[in-house]
């Protein structure tokens, strides 16, 4: 049984990736405040948990009622990571433009940058949907096996927010110069994933 933790632990660690979030989290909030950087955590890691509680639960009755294979949603996922991931590589790094700005992000603004990139496709990527569904598939797992590998999830959903809120302190070592450099490089990390997830749904698909 303590095998099976660890597995589960060590596989929902690498997909939901709680470490390489942080970066993301640097990349898109360092022109607000810290206490709407706090902000936008705390609804990134609820409304993450929330997408994979749904995946968790009804998932893989979604999918099959809408015959769609998992490689396709792999391949789709990996897609989606990809563009984001091309966007963290090529885009524009202003950060004094924008904390110049940061007194008028709204609430919308808040929102939207915890939904997008921090919770999807960054904390509840796609690879971390498509996890939740195999780990708890209806045919193989009982229903108290699919509630331990929730509470696995909300384990390693926990850390990821803890190192979100401790982010500030990691971004006054690094500075804005070393935020930039992160992001890049976790972008072509990303990518290299991303493409990964894209080639292997098409191969899954077509075995």
């Amino acid at each position: 049984m303590l095998g099976i933790l660890i597995t589960q632990f060590v596989v929902l660690w690498a997909v939901i990736d709680p470490i390489g979030s942080v970066p993301v989290y640097l990349s898109q909030t360092q022109h607000l405040t810290a206490k709407q950087q706090r902000k936008v955590a705390l609804k990134a890691v609820a409304i993450a948990t929330g997408v994979l509680l749904f995946f968790l639960v009804a998932g893989q009755l979604l999918l099959e009622a809408m015959q769609i294979p998992l490689p396709a949603f792999q391949a789709a996922g990996g897609l989606v990571l990809l563009l984001f991931a091309l966007t963290m590589i090529f885009g524009e790094s202003k950060p004094e433009q924008e904390q110049k700005l940061s007194e008028e992000v709204s609430h919308s603004d808040l929102a939207e940058l915890a939904v997008y990139p921090l919770a999807i496709p960054s904390i509840a990527s796609p690879g971390a949907m498509m996890a939740i569904v195999m780990l708890t598939d209806n045919h193989r797992y009982s229903v108290v096996d699919q509630v331990i590998t929730a509470g696995v999830m909300v384990i390693v959903l926990a850390v990821t927010l803890l190192l979100l809120l401790s982010a500030n302190t990691i971004q006054k070592w690094i500075g804005n110069i070393g935020a930039a450099i992160i992001s890049r490089v976790m972008g072509l990390i990303l990518a290299a994933v991303a493409v990964n997830n894209l080639l292997q749904g098409i191969k899954d698909f077509y075995i």
